[in-house]
């Protein structure tokens, strides 16, 4: 009987409450900011450091509504010419804010580590320790460290590490090596040259195929994109000519581009928006406050605007017309603690594609039982429409908004169905 079928899900169903997730937040602590004055580099980005404090943090994440914040470090990193010191600062602010983490209730902060770049063994360690020592969701990498610049391939170690671990990678960007100084005083970094560094980043690893060689970072781009929505369709145009004449290597621009999400700190405008919806689709957006460097009230004001830039795109036309079956099984291993809200947010979202998305035959959840932390989902949707549309509902962005910093890794297997006509005396069945 078909309708055991939906009794499954619905005792699973509970009040769909959207999650925000801060994914450009950063963490200023007294160490850092000593850290930072004891190299006379408070202003080495043009700007001093705002004040920032737990305290203040956690009142706007209430006042705003936001559920967590992603901690990451702000300019400058944390290198003055010393490996060894490098190193040992890296450990203690990634250890300050794993305290942090966790001595704060609900979530409220997760954190991304610090790594001491440019030194790409001692980074490989420092990931390692803090993903699986600390309980770092992921970590943060600035566009460049001294002029090594995300792409050079030397970094090649730690992208494969990082790929390994399906690592959540925050990007930011930091001062240009080398720079013209007189330059960076008439136009302040803040207002034209990080997006110019962030697009130069990512269009770095493009141009080497970092992205498709290393494909299961999950990379967030933070400030909309900056110039990407210019910068790729040029890119793109001139690569046959460029990769003739051996100017480039190999390039799979689709697969670099779908590895990358997008932060939406700095409150964008709707245009801007929309040029980015060129590039990704509405469920790779992510919500950004750029908090302490944003006023709190400001991003409280914002909030209504940026929620209505992550919601469904109800004008997107889906052009595939395919009619075949489609099936598949993820595989996802969940950080132990996230465990319980990950089974909650994957029982809600799997309830409620079935209950109201017709072309969703199937999002059935299940644990295994000697990996209590890994999850396997079998979907089955009746056709590329409705599985393109679904990805496209407020509910499965929900879920994929807040449960991203849950996830260690990531499988997605696609099957063929033997026997799809099958399907409903299976259902019968029940």
């Amino acid at each position: 009987m078909r309708k055991v079928f939906f009794l499954v899900f619905l005792v699973w169903s509970v009040a769909l409450v959207a999650q925000i997730t801060d994914y450009h937040a950063h963490c200023i602590s007294t160490t850092y900011r000593e850290l930072v004055a004891k190299h006379d580099m408070l202003l080495d980005e043009g700007f001093p450091l705002p004040q920032w404090s737990a305290e203040a943090h956690l009142q706007l994440i209430d006042e705003a509504g936001i559920d967590r914040a992603i901690l990451t470090l702000p300019a400058p990193h944390p290198y003055f010419g010393n490996g060894a010191e490098c190193n040992a600062e890296c450990r203690k602010l990634n250890e300050e804010m794993a305290e942090l983490v966790k001595q704060t209730k609900d979530n409220r902060f997760l954190f991304c580590a610090t790594l001491p770049l440019p030194d790409v063994n001692a980074a490989i360690q420092e990931a390692r320790y803090a993903l699986d020592t600390l309980g770092a969701v992921g970590v943060k990498l600035a566009t460049n460290v001294y002029g090594q610049y995300l792409g050079d391939s030397v970094l090649d170690p730690l992208m494969s590490f990082l790929s390994e671990r399906h690592a959540l990678v925050i990007l930011h960007p930091h001062k240009p090596t080398p720079q013209n100084a007189d330059v960076m005083r008439q136009t302040p970094l803040a207002m034209q040259e990080y997006l110019s560094e962030t697009t130069r980043a990512v269009c770095n690893m493009i141009s080497r195929n970092v992205l498709a060689r290393y494909p299961d970072m999950r990379i967030v781009v933070p400030h909309a994109g900056a110039y990407l929505p210019i910068a790729l369709p040029r890119m793109q145009s001139l690569y046959p000519v460029m990769r003739q004449n051996g100017l480039v290597g190999e390039i799979d621009f689709k697969k670099n581009i779908s590895c990358l999400l997008f932060d939406l700190a700095g409150s964008p405008s709707e245009e801007t928006v929309q040029a980015l919806l060129t590039l990704t689709t509405r469920d790779h957006l992510l919500y950004g406050s750029d908090y302490p460097y944003v006023d709190p009230k400001i991003i409280t004001q914002n909030m209504p605007r940026m929620k209505k830039h992550l919601e469904q795109d109800n004008t997107t036309k889906d052009t595939i017309t395919t009619n075949a079956l489609i099936v598949r099984i993820a595989e996802i291993e969940v950080y132990k603690k996230y465990l319980s809200d990950y089974l909650s947010a994957a029982q809600t979202v799997g309830s409620r594609s079935v209950a109201t998305e017709a072309g969703v035959i199937c999002i059935f959840p299940m644990q295994v039982k000697e990996k209590p932390n890994t999850i396997r989902i079998v979907e089955i949707y009746r056709d590329s429409v409705a599985y393109q549309s679904h990805l496209k509902t407020q509910h499965f962005l929900d879920y994929k908004q807040s449960t991203l910093h849950m996830v260690k890794t990531l499988r997605l297997i696609d099957a063929t169905p033997l026997a799809p006509k099958a399907m409903e005396a299976v259902f019968k069945k029940l």
